[in-house]
């Protein structure tokens, strides 16, 4: 696959870790998503891809591209035979100035982008994108669409700071100490984090604990767990393998399988590091 990303200009870079460009055939038909702490936007220019936004619920159809705010569990995305795209990698914040909705309403509830921007302003972005010279080309059209609908969002700076905090943290801080910090009640801060990016602060220091623990892994050598577990600060083995359920679907184990799978059937391929064959 072809796959061409960079850093936007700000005051987009303060938002988003990056804007790609995704062409090819997929090393997988279905690839497993673990929960991460970031969101995503999709404007799809090729054939219709799949979404299964957790277990138990419907598998749906994906033609203009798609919107999800950070996600509290693993999804399933589905990739047609050859796909070309555009997209954003939001970080967790990210895409509400760009919302004409609460975040909480797209957690685990991802939307076509014609919902989020309307039907004429998409189909009028896909044509530009679908005629431009090549991917660099796409990814500076895109930008200038985003910065044309970047809005002023009440409350961003606090839920910016404070998510920047439980990131640098690793997800180990006190969500009550943060609240203080920041002179609002921790009632504010969860309301404010619910609007802006979809869940609370308590989910956010979660997932990110979880993420930075699983790039941890080296799925190529040996894993002690207990040990892995303990650096986190995870009380146990045993609430540290509830935690990889939720947020993966898979045990530990399982999921160093899987890892191992890609390693060896797609060496070196570009999304190899957090996707998950399904299939």
């Amino acid at each position: 696959m072809e796959y061409v990303s960079r850093v936007p200009r700000p005051p987009l870079d303060g938002l988003i870790d990056d804007l790609y460009y995704l062409e090819g055939a997929a090393p997988y038909a279905r690839l497993t998503l673990p929960a991460a702490p970031s969101a995503l936007l999709i404007v799809n220019l090729g054939a219709p891809f799949r979404i299964r936004a957790g277990t138990g619920t419907e598998t749906a159809e994906y033609a203009d591209g798609c919107v999800v705010t950070m996600p509290t569990r693993a999804w399933e995305f589905g990739y047609p035979p050859r796909t070309r795209s555009v997209g954003v990698h939001f970080k967790p914040w990210g895409p509400a100035p760009f919302l004409p909705m609460p975040a909480a309403e797209l957690c685990d509830r991802p939307v076509t982008v014609e919902q989020v921007w309307g039907r004429p302003a998409v189909a009028e972005l896909r044509d530009r994108l679908a005629t431009a010279g090549g991917p660099h080309e796409m990814l500076t059209l895109l930008e200038e669409e985003l910065m044309r609908r970047l809005c002023e969002t009440a409350g961003l700076g606090l839920v910016r700071h404070t998510s920047g905090v439980i990131a640098a943290a690793g997800g180990a801080v006190a969500i009550g100490e943060l609240s203080a910090a920041a002179g609002v009640s921790t009632t504010h801060l969860a309301q404010r984090f619910k609007e802006l990016v979809g869940v609370t602060p308590k989910r956010l220091a979660r997932t990110c604990r979880f993420a930075a623990t699983v790039f941890a892994i080296d799925p190529a050598g040996p894993v002690d767990w207990g040990e892995l577990a303990g650096g986190a600060g995870y009380f146990d083995q045993a609430h540290f393998g509830h935690e990889f359920r939720a947020f993966t679907g898979l045990t530990p184990t399982r999921y160093v399988e899987v890892r191992r799978r890609f390693l060896r059937e797609h060496p070196g391929h570009t999304l190899d590091g957090w996707p998950l064959p399904a299939d």
